[in-house]
């Protein structure tokens, strides 16, 4: 933990002030976005390690009626194939995807297949939110996890019944809603804030009072700013412009942490006041033994089981230090300085916020 606040310290006090972002990379247009396909389907082809069609009802089911509409009748006979398995296809549809573009899709087992390695997906539909099928899925599934066992053991690495198919997907129907030719448009802030709203507009207006002579942006709150599209120029390339100039972003002074990893990420704007701290763990171990008390001989005594508890104190020295951070650095500085374990740091900045000396937001994950 040491070295990781210590490296964060170092990138901190190395990055340059004046660096910035492009536009393109924290905002969104407004009404591009992906959307999302889900469908059942089936993969053959498994070597013994699909469902049990005893327990999975729903894949029997699905071989039959895939059967039926191939032609086969199984005549009431029930199949006992244990090469087949029921999944759930997923897949995103990225925005202006055109008819006969392939996306990836993911395949996950729904029943209780052990693997789908070596499996081969049949064309699955599959379908949007409302209930339009927007692209069909068929291919080799590639699985990186895999599992073996024997009579008395057994081992598993990663997931091996969850895989993908590269570009294993075919869109059959684009999704409406092109990029409007309208000459009003609206750009979304990924990390809403209103001083990097007020930067965007700032050098987008900049840029366009040079190129078009008029500015073009207005802030309409945290979140969105909109623009006006001059005339001559087309929304892709207009967008394509403002996308590449730079603004230096903002964002609130925060502190995250996560209590189950012992991660803690402190951003560059947080500043402690002058607080003294200290720190020290206690710890009390309680540990339970038998001991067998045996009767004299020649006695009408029996033999008993005694407990036997020993109780253990240890308690760390806990110094006390003054912490004042001024900036990222400072703060890295004192915390390293205590010689402090994850848990220790957590618990010290909580204490802190409760205080009202954390002058930012406490994020616990």
């Amino acid at each position: 933990m040491r070295v990781l606040l210590a490296i964060l310290s170092f990138a901190m006090a190395a990055m340059p002030v004046e660096a910035g972002t492009r536009i393109k990379d924290i905002v969104s247009v407004k009404g591009v976005r992906a959307n999302q396909l889900v469908g059942y389907g089936l993969v053959i082809g498994l070597n013994g390690t699909g469902d049990s069609l005893r327990n999975s009802p729903f894949t029997e089911q699905s071989i039959q009626s895939m059967l039926d509409r191939m032609g086969v009748n199984l005549n009431s006979a029930r199949p006992r194939s244990k090469n087949v398995a029921g999944v759930i296809v997923t897949a995103e549809l990225p925005p202006f995807s055109g008819k006969g573009s392939r996306i990836d899709v993911t395949v996950s087992s729904l029943g209780d297949a052990t693997s789908l390695g070596g499996g081969t997906l049949i064309m699955t539909p599959l379908s949007g939110a409302d209930n339009e099928i927007y692209a069909v899925a068929q291919g080799p599934i590639a699985v990186t996890g895999f599992a073996a066992q024997g009579r008395a053991e057994s081992v598993t690495q990663g997931v091996p019944t969850a895989g993908r198919v590269a570009n294993g997907a075919l869109v059959e129907r684009e999704v409406p809603g092109p990029l409007s030719e309208s000459d009003k448009m609206e750009i979304v802030l990924r990390n809403p804030d209103f001083g990097t709203a007020i930067s965007i507009v700032d050098a987008i207006n900049k840029y366009a009072k040079e190129r078009f002579g008029q500015r073009v942006a207005r802030e309409k709150d945290l979140n969105s700013v909109e623009l006006r599209r001059p005339e001559g120029i087309g929304p892709a390339r207009f967008i394509a412009e403002i996308g590449d100039l730079v603004v230096q972003a903002d964002a609130p002074a925060r502190v995250v942490i996560d209590e189950r990893t012992g991660t803690i990420v402190i951003g560059r704007d947080v500043q402690v006041s002058t607080v003294a701290v200290t720190h020290g763990n206690l710890t009390v171990r309680v540990s339970e033994t038998a001991q067998v008390s045996q009767p004299e001989p020649f006695s009408d005594g029996e033999t008993v089981v005694v407990p036997e508890t020993a109780v253990g104190v240890n308690q760390e020295e806990g110094s006390i230090a003054i912490v004042k951070g001024a900036n990222l650095q400072v703060l890295v500085n004192g915390l390293n300085q205590m010689g402090l374990k994850p848990n220790g740091i957590i618990a010290i900045l909580q204490a802190i916020k409760s205080a009202g000396a954390l002058q930012a937001e406490l994020v616990v994950q």
